[in-house]
């Protein structure tokens, strides 16, 4: 079988795989809405009781087992291979579509090497007269991602065609899977050196850039300070339990089939803490890189909101220009009115804040290709900063791929079913039909689509998958007569496995069915004539199909 070259190699593997896109655009704006600081609470808790002890076993399994995903599980019985079915139709499904995030990514860098950037100003309509009224309503940013990349349709049901820019961006990043995984580990885990790496180096450039820039330590601090007081919401917790478990790449089958590749004896209680740790390290570190960015982007509205209540003010009282500044604008409000807010409530100003610019959360494309890239937009050598951003977004994206192809590749070549086929080949069949069927996101509607397939594909199905690889291993095969826990003598790999682990998942796993119950079918449409969204109910057939996605990933389980 083959094996990593050396242990640093496995570990940047792990690492590259865990730390993904939603550590850079969910963590933030998770630790944002709850109370900054306060938010560390519940998330190291669950890191704790619920992480580390879930990665763990999953390194245990592959690493003591040497198998992927199917063959490991199918070892301890064969009713249990369906354990392993699901997680490699789970890594198939996801792969569909973070690979056409990688794409955006691609189409992003490609329009940063010009000076203005394209999303600088709304662009003129066909007769050079005014500017799109619809890039107008919505802002640049926004209308550039929605009209210039996605090129949205109004609805699901409007297909609104192939947008073929999007399409040769994702043929190069099937393309760029293809060649990295060529050689299964032997050529994916030397590009891990780099891919691995990267992210933190462009971390530590734009955290060293932000915090030189004005505004950044009102980020920082905005983010960070405590609310206790969220610790009273259930949702806190649910929403940090979840967290977790996306973050660190469980249920997937990935992490096994990297393990499979370690020595029998490897110490992977240590490589299991190292990676969990990591992993959390990196989502605070991303955070107050993210955060000192925003700061000097709510700085720069907080000073422009108040520029066009100035102008209004030097109207009324017919003052000459320059005569108010920034600096002095609460002054002249409260000599004219006695306070701010009466002098704001008079002339019908704006208020301005830079907290309330900065509680303009985001999270996911919205932050990374909208307000980020807005942020971006207003700092000098901008296009430099796009490029650098953008392109560690990519590094993120095709590591977490690299695993999500793993995934699938591992499983199938232990089964035998790729025996006498050349890597290269197996992994080009995949390729190919991956391609094929995530030709669906590369629609006018593909973004709603997208939505459909992380919520329904990326969601419930892993959290039943490791639910059931914890009770079978625990309470089926015995938790202390297992040796694949030989090493695992502590107590507290013998209460958060067995038990509290366990119960952690089901608690998220009954949120998740109720507040699917609960919560109406609906998403959010572009309209292009307002340069807004509106909320819609899904069609009846978008509905049967979520469930039919589901129901893909799970039903083989217990089979």
């Amino acid at each position: 079988r083959p094996a990593w070259d050396n242990q640093v190699q496995f570990l940047l593997a792990c690492i590259a795989y865990a730390v993904g896109l939603g550590n850079i655009w969910r963590f933030p704006y998770l630790a944002q809405t709850y109370g900054g600081g306060a938010f560390l609470i519940p998330y190291i808790l669950m890191l704790v009781f619920e992480g580390v002890p879930l990665f763990l076993l999953e390194l245990a399994v592959g690493q003591r087992l040497r198998q992927g995903s199917i063959g490991a599980w199918t070892k301890f019985h064969p009713y249990l291979g369906g354990i392993g079915i699901g997680s490699m139709v789970v890594s198939f499904m996801v792969g569909l579509y973070y690979n056409t995030i990688i794409a955006w990514c691609f189409w992003y860098i490609c329009n940063s090497f010009t000076d203005p950037l394209p999303y600088a100003k709304c662009p003129l309509t066909d007769n050079n007269t005014a500017y799109v009224e619809e890039c107008q309503n919505s802002g640049v940013t926004d209308y550039f991602w929605y009209r210039d990349t996605l090129n949205i349709s109004p609805s699901i049901d409007d297909t609104g065609g192939i947008v073929w820019w999007v399409l040769i961006c994702l043929i190069l990043a099937w393309t760029l899977i293809w060649v990295t995984m060529i050689k299964g580990i032997e050529s994916s885990g030397k590009a891990m050196y780099v891919t691995a790496t990267f992210p933190y180096l462009v971390l530590f450039i734009f955290l060293v850039r932000g915090l030189t820039l004005r505004g950044s330590g009102e980020g920082v601090t905005f983010l960070f300070t405590p609310d206790v007081s969220v610790l009273s919401n259930p949702q806190v917790w649910l929403d940090a339990a979840t967290q977790i478990f996306f973050s660190l790449g469980l249920g997937f089958g990935g992490v096994i089939a990297f393990a499979s590749y370690n020595p029998k004896k490897q110490n992977c209680q240590r490589d299991a803490l190292i990676i969990a740790l990591t992993n959390s390290f990196t989502s605070i570190f991303a955070s107050i890189v993210i955060f000192a960015i925003l700061g000097y982007r709510a700085t720069l509205k907080y000073e422009d909101c108040l520029d066009g209540n100035i102008e209004i003010l030097l109207d009324y009282y017919d003052q000459p220009q320059g005569s108010i500044s920034i600096a002095g604008y609460d002054a002249f409000l409260t000599e004219k009115h006695g306070s701010v807010l009466n002098g704001t409530t008079f002339h019908n100003l704006t208020e301005c804040s830079v907290e309330k610019n900065l509680d303009e959360g985001a999270s996911g494309t919205g932050l990374a290709f909208i307000v980020f890239a807005e942020a971006i937009l207003r700092m000098p050598g901008s296009p430099f900063w796009s490029v650098l951003f953008f392109l560690m977004l990519l590094t993120l994206g095709l590591d977490s791929m690299f695993g999500n192809i793993e995934g699938v590749l591992t499983p199938l070549n232990d089964m035998g079913i790729t025996k006498k086929m050349r890597n290269e080949y197996v992994v080009g069949i995949i390729v190919i039909v991956s391609f094929l069927v995530s030709l669906t996101f590369v629609q006018g509607s593909g973004n709603y689509w997208l939505d459909v397939f992380d919520k329904y594909a990326g969601s419930i199905p892993l959290l039943i998958i490791a639910f059931f690889e914890l009770t079978t291993l625990s309470w089926i095969f015995g938790y202390l007569k297992s040796n694949i826990f030989r090493t695992a003598s502590y107590w507290y790999w013998r209460v958060t496995i067995p038990v509290i682990s366990p119960l952690l998942l089901l608690a998220v796993f009954i949120y998740y069915l109720y507040d699917s119950i609960i919560t109406p079918l609906t998403y959010k449409a572009w309209q292009a004539e307002l340069g807004g969204e509106i909320e819609i109910y899904y069609p009846d057939y978008v509905v049967a199909i979520s469930v039919l996605i589901t129901l893909l990933c799970t039903l083989w389980i217990p089979l």
